[in-house]
């Protein structure tokens, strides 16, 4: 169990574990008043409960491919004080868009399989959850974009490589790219992910940088900021 200040999250059965990538998204998410969000591969549930924890008046639905996880997701979301906004649909997004076609959001989040063309992880599960290639995000884009509302956005967060190519993927699909915030583990080092921020508008593209560590064990005080809200160590 993993404990959070206002729910908890049971991790048993879900090959990707709680990590910091996860609860970053869920925490600089930045939102005017959603109505309806979409979690995309929500695993645990994490990144759902963060944000029904943020958004008070949104319904939350959560696609998840790996039904273990998904039974998991659908045991935290009911022990939280969130249960009565969130849904959980156990099948692939295209399957969840294929049945709901209608269906607009005013945010999407994600944290998707991430590596392309490598060597797969040992174990079907955890392969699932880490790994894909270009026609996964070709499909997910073309996705997003009809089923985005008309002032909604979208956020990822990606490792650089896959970055660059959600970003062509962007602009192939008429999206456009509002915020990109690049993540580094120490301020001198160099971002290692990438969070994008996508709508359907056109806008000035703004770029900030966040620092997760000042050293070693030592989180960075924008860190703590983000997340105090949510975990019990600060």
């Amino acid at each position: 169990m993993f404990h959070f200040k206002q729910f908890s999250v049971d991790q048993r059965g879900c090959a990707m574990k709680i990590n910091t990538d996860g609860v970053l998204l869920g925490a600089l998410v930045k939102a005017d008043n959603p109505t309806t969000i979409l979690d995309i591969g929500t695993g645990t549930g994490v990144i759902a409960l963060m944000l029904a924890q943020r958004f008070a008046g949104a319904k939350i639905d959560a696609v998840e491919i790996d039904e273990t996880a998904a039974e998991t997701a659908v045991r935290n979301f009911n022990n939280s004080a969130f249960k009565e906004r969130l849904t959980i649909y156990p099948k692939s997004f295209a399957s969840f868009f294929e049945r709901f076609a209608e269906k607009k959001f005013d945010l999407i989040v994600s944290n998707p399989p991430f590596h392309l063309h490598s060597l797969k992880s040992p174990g079907i599960n955890k392969a699932l959850a880490k790994h894909t290639d270009e026609s996964f995000f070709e499909e997910l884009i073309a996705a997003i974009a009809q089923h985005l509302t008309d002032k909604g956005l979208c956020y990822l967060i990606l490792p650089l490589k896959t970055a660059e190519l959600v970003k062509v993927l962007v602009a192939q699909n008429k999206l456009y790219l509002h915020k990109l915030i690049k993540l580094h583990s120490y301020n001198d080092g160099e971002p290692h992910r990438e969070i994008l921020a996508i709508g359907m508008a056109q806008r000035g593209l703004s770029e900030e940088k966040f620092v997760i560590y000042n050293q070693p064990n030592k989180y960075s005080g924008e860190y703590s900021e983000v997340l105090k809200d949510f975990l019990t160590i600060f």
